[in-house]
């Protein structure tokens, strides 16, 4: 399928691209400065299964089970996420994630291409960029990389990383555009 040249001028179109691809680089970014190369090794999950948790003396070279408080309420770790949102699904084997994963990319790829509402393109841009950084993640390490951790008192949000968030995020243009924020209003004749 070829991208006619006038889409490429389309403002909805290079704004929620730029969008998928900070959401996507970001999220890389942040993993890539963390993670050991190890760790590196194609759907093996050489680093997921490590069972304790301790402080690191360096933010590189981590390989799962790192723990740096950052406040009472929030710290900051390594946790390999073996399932699909919220550990979900968490004994399925990695081709079958990876396929499932595979097809919501691939639909709501479709969807963004088809409409032509900035908010929900950009809604579905975040969302794409931040899928596709986990499901490399799911090729790359077998798990999905997860850092950010709030919690209070025996309470415990699950554990996210920037991709989640840029997920979040879409979602929540998407739910903007349903309630109608964003829709220029139609004039009613007289």
């Amino acid at each position: 399928m070829t991208i006619p040249a006038h889409s490429l001028r389309n403002p909805t179109i290079i704004a929620s691209l730029m969008a998928a691809i900070i959401a996507f680089g970001i999220d890389r970014a942040q993993k890539g400065f963390h993670i050991a190369a190890e760790c590196y090794a194609f759907g093996q999950a050489l680093c997921v299964q490590i069972p304790y948790a301790y402080n690191p003396l360096t933010l590189t070279g981590w390989r799962g089970g790192e723990v740096i408080s950052v406040t009472p309420f929030f710290d900051y770790v390594l946790v390999w996420n073996t399932g699909i949102s919220y550990g979900l699904l968490d004994g399925l084997p990695v081709w079958t994630l990876g396929a499932v994963m595979l097809v919501a990319i691939v639909a709501l790829s479709v969807w963004w291409w088809r409409t032509s509402v900035f908010l929900v393109r950009l809604g579905l841009a975040f969302c794409i960029g931040g899928a596709l950084s986990n499901a490399l993640d799911r090729l790359i390490y077998g798990a999905v990389a997860d850092f950010f951790h709030f919690h209070w008192g025996s309470w415990s949000f699950y554990i996210f990383n920037i991709a989640d968030m840029a997920i979040t995020l879409g979602v929540i243009l998407l739910f903007a555009d349903l309630l109608g924020l964003g829709r220029r209003k139609e004039k009613k004749p007289a």
